[in-house]
């Protein structure tokens, strides 16, 4: 059996072209947005994360024993590691 093959109006074929740009012309803006958000709400995250103050404790027992201390606003709770003192451990 043969296959007859149909020509398309060259009018419905410009008209499925118009149709194709359209979508992909909305489909870079919608690319666009989405990266630019992106950015935007990554940006707010690093600035929220780094208004935290951050602290860095250290805490001399003198003789080597155990260091306690007392954390600003915690409520009564008492921290305990281990002294490190360049004195006691030259002592040792």
């Amino acid at each position: 059996m043969e296959e007859k093959k149909e020509d398309v109006l060259i009018v419905a074929y410009e008209y499925t072209m118009a149709r194709f740009e359209r979508t992909i012309k909305r489909l870079i803006i919608a690319l666009i947005i989405t990266i630019v958000l992106l950015c935007a709400t990554n940006a707010l995250w690093i600035y929220e994360w780094n208004q935290y103050d951050y602290a860095d404790y250290s805490i001399d027992s003198r003789d080597g024993g155990n260091a306690n201390y007392l954390e600003a606003g915690a409520n009564g709770v008492i921290n305990n590691a281990e002294g490190s003192s360049e004195k006691a451990d030259s002592e040792r």
